[in-house]
């Protein structure tokens, strides 16, 4: 039985990816004790695509959320649609596995003509890989000659500077997804921080150009419209964000749960806001503010599907080297924090966090509503929080109903 924690920090917006393996618990799902809207989960429409938590591709994932995406050459009908697509609302742009992508998709160059390539760093490690356009077709939604990642280690040569962030995640095994796609709060993957090449001690570029496979590749520039774009802010309507929509998990641990990711807030009869608080986020770090324990943890929290559990600091026994990350109490605990938007808006979210070890050894569960492990910058919320409650998430520079956006409500 293998658990790993896979959380990614870049830039000013966290993108947090967590993949585990193993089963469910036996506490209760989270829960909010302020007032909440009652759930209605969307099962038709053509904004409207099933995801599913069900172990996915590797058949041992537990708590992550994996949907399927359509791409397509530019402007024609050579296509492939791929299963097993990580739902991540704590980043932004499609990236998939060289290995899942049968298609040959234009690359990215840059003005002197060579390839372009990314670096996404995450705490743990990272995606390389060329950019490369697509046509991205999700439901019935479209977003033409979208820039995307294409993960592969092979293509180019690995510049030091990413090399150095750790383990490459370009293989099924080590990613547990055959891509992401990010549907977050920003319209690209990285933005304006991107645009120039960083040359201060501690920056780091995400971008470069390599004149070939072998040669050494040189960090770039790269304008918003040419960065990983958030494939709903191309959609040419439904384009303003998405809203989660996952059942909660009866008697806290189920063998799987199908929900929808609706695209739009406020774009169609099945997607209105409704009466869901809006928690708007920090316009530079994307992040709002969590009150846990008596401490504060201003703009360093956010709610990201792409994490597996609640990731939080507390002096709660860890699992150790069989879990690592992970919190393994004696017995399940309790607990309650507050979340707070930048617009004043608060509401407190009571959760449990259960033994990992003891769920991981439980099968044939992936979905469970009390995993937990540490996380020293703040509190990131995630699949768990998502079970039981709609959450619309607002891209910023996006018109949408509720407040200025980016914003999360629930």
């Amino acid at each position: 039985m293998k658990a790993t924690g896979f959380q990614a920090l870049a830039v000013c917006l966290a993108l947090a990816f967590s993949a585990a393996c193993g089963g469910g618990g036996k506490s209760s799902s989270s829960s909010s004790s302020s007032p909440a809207p009652a759930q209605t989960i969307t099962t038709s429409g053509p904004n409207v695509a099933t995801i599913a938590v069900n172990g996915g591709p590797t058949g041992d994932s537990v708590d992550a959320a994996f949907t399927s995406v359509t791409v397509c050459v530019p402007g024609t009908s050579t296509c492939q649609t791929i299963d097993g697509v990580l739902v991540d609302t704590g980043s932004s742009g499609l990236r998939l596995l060289s290995s899942a992508l049968t298609i040959a998709l234009p690359q990215q160059n840059a003005s002197d003509g060579n390839p372009v390539v990314e670096c996404l760093p995450f705490v743990s490690g990272f995606t390389w890989g060329p950019v490369q356009t697509a046509d991205v077709e999700i439901a019935s939604e479209k977003a033409s000659s979208a820039p995307i990642q294409v993960i592969s280690d092979t293509d180019f040569a690995i510049p030091t500077a990413c090399a150095d962030r750790g383990t490459s995640e370009d293989t099924l095994s080590s990613l547990g997804a055959n891509g992401i796609i990010g549907v977050g709060l920003s319209a690209q993957d990285c933005g304006d921080s991107c645009e120039v090449v960083e040359t201060a001690p501690g920056t780091f570029n995400f971008y470069y150009e390599c004149p070939s496979s072998t040669a050494t590749c040189q960090p770039i520039g790269e304008s918003l419209a040419q960065q990983v774009q958030n494939p709903v802010a191309l959609f040419a309507t439904d384009n303003n964000g998405v809203i989660v929509e996952l059942p909660a998990v009866s008697g806290g641990e189920e063998p799987s749960v199908t929900g929808s990711l609706v695209f739009g807030i406020g774009t169609q009869s099945n997607n209105a806001l409704g009466s869901a608080t809006v928690y708007t986020a920090d316009p530079t770090a994307l992040n709002f503010t969590t009150k846990y324990n008596g401490t504060t943890y201003p703009d360093e929290s956010f709610l990201d599907t792409g994490s597996n559990g609640y990731f939080f600091p507390s002096t709660i026994t860890q699992c150790g080297s069989q879990a690592p990350g992970f919190y393994c109490p004696s017995t399940t605990m309790n607990f309650s924090a507050t979340n707070l938007g930048m617009n004043g808006a608060s509401g407190t979210v009571d959760f449990s966090v259960a033994n990992a070890l003891t769920l991981f050894e439980e099968t044939p569960d992936f979905a469970f509503g009390d995993l937990g492990g540490t996380f020293s910058g703040g509190f990131d919320w995630g699949l768990p929080f998502f079970f039981g409650r709609n959450v619309f998430v607002a891209i910023q520079g996006q018109s949408a109903p509720g407040g200025t956006a980016p914003y999360w409500a629930y």
